[in-house]
């Protein structure tokens, strides 16, 4: 009787058409959710008209959502490793989709509020599990590297609704852009055959038979009895997942992830929410203004692309430190003024810096929590930063009713970088000892593409 242990298979394995098609199909979900995050500011100006909304109560209702992905990500996230993540994947893909789509044809702030809370149930469960998921089955070599692959996909999907934004707003009006977030929905059935569940549900619920056939498409050499022993999964001692996040020696470090994911997603629902109505306010026609937007996401793209590479060569806390310093700056100096060019520049390094850095935490979370927490390890961080996340867009409707100078409305979301670069700084270097190894391998390993 043979000892199967699936990490180590998972680990030692190279990338093939199992790995592709889990990459695919979490890119596609990933892009909406990065849709739905532009969704709202790119209809916000428009919305604020047709409806009559100040700035705060326009910033309340971009909360609500965010109120509800605060709920979705602890609830799921700890739902995840008990139920299985593959379940409440497409649970969250159904929720966020149908909701966002019925946004859409709301006829006033109360119900449209609604929807976006009932959505955002569903959004604020599903980066956590897919990055967990992505993480779970990609090869050893190239585990940063294709979770922060995955993960782009949500900058593109911010760029993306600005880019329908303009479009589609003028001939069809602003409900158009919310219909086209239903198209997940579309994809449910291809999901429930093709996601893979995770080996930690599987070996704890006793599906050895799917196990196998999981281990298989993974590692296509490998052949496997069903009297094969598998290895026990590693749990945590206390009943209480939560607590595991704080047990050995982890506790500054959680609280660091809490911070920095607080002061990030503040800033990136903050800007996204509305930049938009800034640039109008300065000026610029709507189209225009919703290029700034497509900018922002555009450096965000830009930005994992690059900061994932360096993620790689000097480690996750360094580089993405030194990325929002560099965000600190950039807004700061955008309040400042200048031409176009200048402007959209500053825009881009921000995009980078805020949704960029964002999306390079999340990969950061799941390489620093061992395999049986990270789902609550990330789905509690990403909980605490929805917090973050449903300030930023009243803060910014409070600062616009303020009449403030531009420069001091950047200033505050300058300062707020600064702390989640602080945060980030009490995170503790051994527990991503793991990935020194990792680092070292994948020097000459390319991306998925080489991987083949």
């Amino acid at each position: 009787m043979a000892k199967v242990n699936p990490e180590r298979i998972i680990g030692d394995s190279k990338f093939k058409r199992f790995h592709l098609s889990l990459f695919l199909w979490s890119f596609i979900i990933i892009l909406f959710d990065g849709y739905d995050l532009a969704v709202y500011g790119t209809a916000l100006p428009i919305i604020m008209e047709e409806w009559g909304l100040s700035s705060v109560q326009a910033g309340t209702i971009a909360s609500y959502g965010l109120f509800g992905m605060m709920f979705g990500a602890i609830i799921f996230g700890i739902l995840a490793d008990r139920i299985g993540r593959k379940r409440v994947i497409i649970i969250n893909v159904l929720l966020f989709s149908l909701f966002t789509l019925l946004c859409g044809f709301a006829n006033s702030a109360m119900t449209f509020s609604i929807c976006r809370f009932i959505a955002g149930l569903g959004l604020g469960g599903i980066m956590p599990n897919i990055a967990a998921l992505v993480s779970d089955y990609a090869p050893r070599t190239m585990k940063i590297k294709l979770v922060s692959s995955t993960l782009i996909s949500f900058a593109i999907g911010g760029a993306l609704a600005p880019t329908v934004g303009v479009l589609l707003i003028e001939a069809f009006g602003w409900q158009s852009v919310f219909i086209v977030a239903g198209l997940p929905l579309l994809t449910i059935p291809f999901l429930m055959k093709q996601l893979p569940e995770s080996t930690s549900y599987l070996i704890r619920t006793g599906k050895k038979e799917q196990l196998f056939a999981t281990l298989v498409k993974v590692s296509p050499d490998s052949t496997f009895k069903m009297t094969d022993e598998v290895e026990e999964v590693k749990t945590t001692s206390t009943k209480v997942p939560v607590a595991g996040l704080f047990k050995e020696n982890r506790a500054l470090s959680t609280i660091g992830f809490w911070i920095a994911f607080f002061c990030a997603l503040l800033m990136v629902y903050g800007l996204n929410t509305w930049l938009p109505k800034l640039m109008i306010e300065a000026g610029y026609g709507l189209n225009s203004s919703l290029v700034f937007l497509i900018g922002l996401q555009g450096g965000a793209v830009l930005g994992i692309l690059a900061l994932s590479n360096l993620c790689e060569k000097y480690g996750s806390k360094k580089v993405i430190i030194a990325s929002y310093i560099s965000g600190a700056i950039a807004l700061a100096l955008l309040g400042l003024g200048g031409s176009t060019f200048y402007i959209f520049v500053l825009v881009a390094v921000a995009g980078a810096a805020t949704t960029g850095s964002q999306v390079l935490i999340q990969a950061y979370v799941t390489s620093f929590y061992p395999s049986e927490m990270k789902s609550t390890g990330l789905g509690v961080a990403s909980g605490i930063g929805r917090l973050g996340g449903m300030t930023g867009p009243i803060l910014g409707g409070f600062l616009l009713t303020m009449a403030l100078p531009n420069f001091m409305n950047f200033l505050v979301f300058s300062i707020i970088g600064v702390v989640a670069a602080i945060g980030l700084s009490t995170i503790a270097d051994k527990y991503s000892a793991s990935n020194i190894e990792t680092r070292a391998t994948s020097k000459s390993v390319g991306i998925l593409s080489k991987a083949e």
